[in-house]
């Protein structure tokens, strides 16, 4: 289970004294936290998959946050968290290569008969379905786009 082992690498990171991991670990259990609490599972929790749904977003916020601050000229800010995206995606399933995206696209296509634009939305639908968390989404929509325009 995901949370126990988040709840066994803090204790780890803590005896080795890695305070940037610590922080990093104890926002995501922050951000467990708060999820069950919106989503009034406090008691039961939340399930290893809707788990990893939040690390994604976790990941993908560090990842447009070091875009921005290089280009804010803030390179040491970037790396930062890009060592956090690193650290929370040791929680997320292998992600899929733009190959392996790409092909469940095009089986997608054919299976839906979809052509031009119009059929994206259900083009990725379909995608995202397929692959859940271990895709991007921003990869899926560009990838999509490119084979049905």
């Amino acid at each position: 289970m995901i949370k126990q082992q988040l709840q066994d690498d803090v204790k780890a990171a803590m005896l080795s004294g890695d305070s940037a991991r610590v922080e990093t670990l104890r926002g995501l259990k922050s951000v467990i936290l708060y999820a069950e609490v919106a989503a009034g599972k406090r008691e039961e929790g939340l399930g290893d998959e809707e788990i990893q749904v939040l690390f994604a977003k976790e990941a993908k916020k560090r990842q447009e946050s070091a875009d921005l601050y290089v280009q804010g000229g803030a390179p040491d800010r970037a790396q930062k968290e890009l060592s956090e995206k690193a650290i929370i995606e040791t929680y997320l399933p292998v992600q899929l290569s733009e190959a392996e995206i790409l092909a469940i696209i095009e089986d997608v296509i054919a299976t839906q008969g979809a052509t031009g634009l119009q059929a994206i939305g259900s083009v990725i639908g379909a995608v995202k379905q397929r692959t859940g968390s271990t895709a991007d989404g921003s990869v899926i929509a560009r990838l999509a786009k490119e084979k049905l325009r």
